[in-house]
C-alpha cells in the first residue's frame, strides 16, 4: 500500500504514536479552536491581573468558567480503550454506540473493552474498521447504553493558530485526565514511524498545539471552548538530539473534518471508499547510491495495474527522483510530497531507468483503503 505526505513546503516534523502495556499506554496530541464563551473572537488568552494585598494573582473567572463547562460538556464523550495489552482513548461518535479512535490504538485487535467517562464498568466492543493510512479507526460498542455523549465535531478548517484547546483523554491509565493549550500551528504533515501498534503512516494537515502529550491520550478529544472536538489527539514529537525523547509542548493532532468523512464512510460502508488523498498507485522504497552512502530516491517496487504511475508507463524497477518541482531522495520524501497534492492532479516525475532519466506526466489516482 502506499501513504501520502505533504508538500515539503512545510517543516518536516519527527513524530511517535506512543504504545505500551497497560498501565503506561498510547501517545497524545492536541488540537485547536476558538470561543466566544469567555467574550472573545478566539484569539483570546488567560489573563490575570495583580490581586490586593500580598502581590496574589487573581484568576480571569470568566476564562476559568469557559474552562470548566466545556470540561463538563466534552468529558462524557472521551471513553477509555483496552485492547489486548495497550491502552488508550476514543470519542463517543454517534448514540448508535460507534467511537472514533486511533489505528495504532487498537493495532491488531478486533474485540476491546471500553470504559465511558460516568463509569468503572467496562463495555464490550467490536471492530468496524481500521484504516492505518490516516491512522483513524471506528469501533462499536456491543449494547450501547442509554444516555450516551455523542461529540460535537467542529469544522477544523477555521481553527487558528492561538486559540485555547484542551486535550481530554487518559494519559498514563489516569482516566479522564484534562490539559490545555493553544493551537501552535495548523498544515502540518507528519511522518508517524512503523512500531509494533502501526506500520507507519504520512499524515498532512495536523494541527499542532502546545498542550501536554502523553502516552494514552491517542485518540482522545482535542477540543475548543464552544465544546467542539477540533482533532483527534495522536502523535507526540521526538528530539532527535535526545535518542527520541518526547520534546515537551509539542504535539499533533488528526483534524475533525478529516475525522468525520472517514469515519462516516467506515460506519456506512464498513470501510474507507474515498480517502480524499492523492496517489500514485506503487509501492516504494528508498534506494541508496552504489556507494552505499547516500539516497538516491524513491524505487518502485510494484506498480498497481491499470493506476496513475502505470498509465503513465512507470515500471517496478524504476527510481523516482524528482515529483513536480520537488527533489526526491527517499520513499518518505515521496509520501510527503504527495500528501499536499490532491487525486486528479497532474504532476511530473522524474525517474530513473537502466541509468537514464526519464520524464511523464501522471495525472494522480486516490489513496486506496489498507
Amino acid at each position: 500500500m502506499e501513504t501520502s505526505g505533504s508538500p515539503r513546503t512545510h517543516r518536516r516534523a519527527t513524530a511517535v504514536a506512543l504504545a505500551a502495556g497497560v498501565g503506561l499506554v498510547l501517545a497524545a496530541a492536541a488540537g485547536c479552536s476558538s470561543d466566544p464563551k469567555y467574550g472573545g473572537s478566539g484569539s483570546s488568552s488567560a489573563s490575570a491581573s495583580a490581586g490586593a494585598g500580598a502581590g496574589g494573582m487573581t484568576v480571569n473567572n470568566d476564562l476559568q468558567t469557559a474552562y470548566q463547562d466545556t470540561v463538563k460538556s466534552v468529558l462524557p464523550s472521551v471513553v477509555q480503550i483496552t485492547a489486548g495489552e495497550s491502552l488508550g482513548s476514543g470519542i463517543v461518535y454517534d448514540n448508535k454506540g460507534d467511537i472514533v479512535t486511533n489505528a495504532h490504538v487498537i493495532g491488531s485487535a478486533t474485540s476491546f473493552q471500553v470504559t465511558l467517562a460516568n463509569s468503572s464498568d467496562t463495555l464490550a466492543a467490536t471492530l468496524v474498521y481500521s484504516y492505518p493510512a490516516s491512522d483513524l479507526a471506528v469501533i462499536k460498542l456491543s449494547k450501547p447504553p442509554s444516555g450516551l455523549r455523542p461529540a460535537t465535531f467542529a469544522d477544523s478548517t477555521k481553527v487558528e493558530v492561538g486559540q485555547i484547546v484542551l486535550a481530554m483523554g487518559n494519559p498514563l491509565g489516569l482516566a479522564s485526565s484534562v490539559t490545555q493549550g493553544i493551537v501552535s500551528a495548523v498544515g502540518r504533515t507528519v511522518s508517524e514511524p512503523a512500531s509494533q501498534e502501526s506500520p507507519g503512516a504520512t499524515i498532512p494537515n495536523m494541527v499542532q498545539t502546545s498542550a501536554a502529550i502523553n502516552p494514552g491520550n491517542s485518540g482522545g478529544a482535542l477540543v475548543n471552548l464552544s465544546d467542539q472536538i477540533v482533532g483527534i489527539n495522536t502523535l507526540a514529537a521526538t528530539d532527535a538530539g535526545q535518542t527520541g525523547a518526547q520534546a515537551p509542548g509539542i504535539g499533533f493532532a488528526i483534524p475533525a473534518s478529516t475525522v468525520t468523512s472517514l469515519a462516516d464512510q467506515m460506519i456506512k460502508d464498513g470501510k474507507v471508499t474515498n480517502s480524499g488523498r492523492a496517489a500514485l498507485g506503487i509501492t516504494s522504497r528508498t534506494v541508496l547510491t552504489s556507494a552505499g552512502d547516500a539516497n538516491t530516491g524513491a524505487g518502485v517496487v510494484s506498480v498497481v495495474s491499470g493506476g496513475a504511475a502505470a498509465k503513465a508507463g512507470i515500471q517496478a524497477g524504476d527510481v523516482i527522483t524528482k515529483l513536480g518541482n520537488t527533489t526526491i531522495t527517499s520513499s518518505n520524501d515521496l509520501s510527503e510530497v504527495l500528501a499536499g497534492l490532491q487525486p486528479g492532479q497532474q504532476v511530473s516525475v522524474t525517474y530513473l531507468r537502466d541509468g537514464s532519466s526519464k520524464t511523464t506526466t501522471v495525472t494522480l489516482g486516490t489513496l486506496a483503503a489498507s
